[in-house]
């Protein structure tokens, strides 16, 4: 390795060095400050100067301060006993387990699978939530964002689909990535995994908001590496679970800004496409290899505006989108997943006789316009009242209503098998008259439906709401 002392500029989290040879992107540097050293990467070179990002923060580097290029990149080692442990951003492991004797080191940057080896995504993985697997199906391979705000309980369904989750064959494994959160956040996470047993078959790596921003860059590339090996050297289904990818933008931008960058949307930088499809499209299948890569990244919405360039360019690049609505987080209602502005692109691909059940996309497509239909007319009832509607009208009024407190709230906890849901599914719709159910066939509707009069389906009243009225007679 050699030594250099041409540090130009010290800039944020970045640090300008005057070239001496040719280095490498991605290369691995030490700066040396005499009582403490400080490792960094290359960020970007050119004729004259090697931008350096540096992992700790750039506090006490001084433009003496010594600088070597050590030829290497960052690199994670790799084997099955990084399931059960918890590991900083950078793959540190921070819960004083035994040390891990690796198998092999994987370069962390890693590249996107090849489109001519990829296998189509196919088979299906429940989460054991009646919204994503009845009605936006997980298959093996996909990539399914979570669209959330700021405020909404997206780190509870991150951990419920983490517990929960699980696929044909059983060999079955969860990486969890989790940037810019806090320590109470991080407890929460790890010991959540610790009582429900779900940490047995998780890797997990935690970047805090108090780790350097550089930091935040490398996580998602620490568990992608993990699921990659896990998924085709050791033939694992692996679920990669990544939040939040807000706070990994937020750090790109940040560095953009050091690098004096000419900013994109919204100050995001201009690459910024490129960067989230480096990280997405290193989920899917192999031919002729077992094991898969699927991912769900959560993100927050900056005033919960679809059109920010994160969700935007995320929606871009994956196959379907789930999206959280304040409403029904208001409601208490949870998770508080709203189907109508969801996806799933790759759902006919997971379900059907062979996968799930022969009435599966049937069932799924007559609650979403029933739903659909029950919301519309909530709109109606605020200008003419429920008494002037008629009888059709009010059968989808109370449709809704028990779609949201029957088929949407499950709680934190409750695991639904994909029987559960789509018989669920059926119980609601025998609300509805044979007539409207339009969408499905009527060999279906003769195997599985039987209408049930309006009033044998409404929710019934809480206890606190009948005390409100009783008061308010008395009164």
């Amino acid at each position: 390795m050699k030594e250099y002392k041409t540090i130009s500029k010290v800039a944020g989290p970045l640090i300008f060095v005057e070239k001496t040879h040719d280095v490498s992107f991605g290369e691995l540097v030490e700066i040396d400050l005499g009582s403490e050293k400080k490792n960094g990467q290359v960020l970007d070179t050119s004729e004259d100067v090697v931008v350096v990002q540096v992992f700790e923060g750039t506090s006490g580097i001084e433009k003496a301060s010594t600088v070597k290029f050590t030829g290497k990149t960052i690199r994670l080692g790799v084997s099955k006993d990084l399931l059960g442990r918890v590991f900083s951003g950078l793959g540190k492991p921070i819960d004083k387990g035994p040390e891990i004797i690796p198998k092999e080191k994987k370069d962390v940057n890693g590249a996107a699978i090849n489109p001519f080896s990829r296998d189509s995504p196919k088979d299906f993985i429940q989460t054991g939530i009646s919204t994503i697997d009845g009605m936006n199906t997980l298959v093996k391979g996909q990539k399914l964002p979570i669209f959330s705000g700021s405020g909404l309980p997206h780190n509870e369904i991150a951990l419920q689909i983490a517990r929960q989750s699980k696929a044909k064959g059983g060999n079955f494994a969860v990486v969890f990535g989790a940037m810019g959160i806090t320590s109470e956040e991080a407890q929460q996470f790890i010991r959540d995994f610790e009582e429900t047993g779900a940490l047995e078959r998780t890797a997990i790596f935690l970047n805090l908001a108090d780790d350097p921003a550089i930091e935040r860059l490398i996580t998602p590339r620490m568990v992608l590496t993990t699921a990659e090996y896990l998924a085709f050297e050791e033939k694992m289904d692996v679920l990669v679970i990544l939040t939040d990818m807000t706070n990994y933008c937020e750090a790109l931008r940040e560095i953009g800004a050091a690098r004096e960058e000419v900013p994109g949307r919204r100050g995001y930088p201009g690459y910024m496409y490129t960067d989230l499809a480096s990280i997405y499209e290193r989920a899917g299948l192999i031919k002729n290899k077992q094991g898969s890569v699927t991912q769900v990244p959560i993100l927050t919405m900056p005033g919960d505006d679809i059109t920010n360039p994160v969700p935007d360019l995320t929606g871009y690049i994956t196959e379907g989108q789930i999206v959280l609505g304040r409403d029904l987080n208001r409601k208490g209602i949870m998770p508080p997943i709203d189907v109508l502005p969801c996806l799933s692109r790759l759902m006919n691909a997971g379900i059907g006789p062979k996968q799930t059940r022969e009435d599966h996309k049937a069932v799924s497509n007559q609650l979403y316009a029933a739903y659909a239909e029950g919301r519309d007319l909530r709109g109606l009832v605020t200008i003419v009242g429920e008494e002037a509607m008629s009888d059709r009208d009010k059968r989808f009024l109370k449709f809704a209503d028990n779609f949201e407190q029957k088929f949407i709230a499950q709680g934190n906890h409750e695991n639904r098998s994909i029987d559960d849901t789509l018989n669920l599914g059926w119980d609601l719709l025998s609300l509805l008259p044979r007539t409207e159910l339009t969408r499905i066939d009527e060999e279906l509707i003769e195997k599985y439906y039987t209408e049930k009069p309006v009033e044998e389906n409404v929710q019934e009243q809480k206890p606190e709401e009948k005390e409100k009225e009783t008061v308010t007679e008395k009164e």
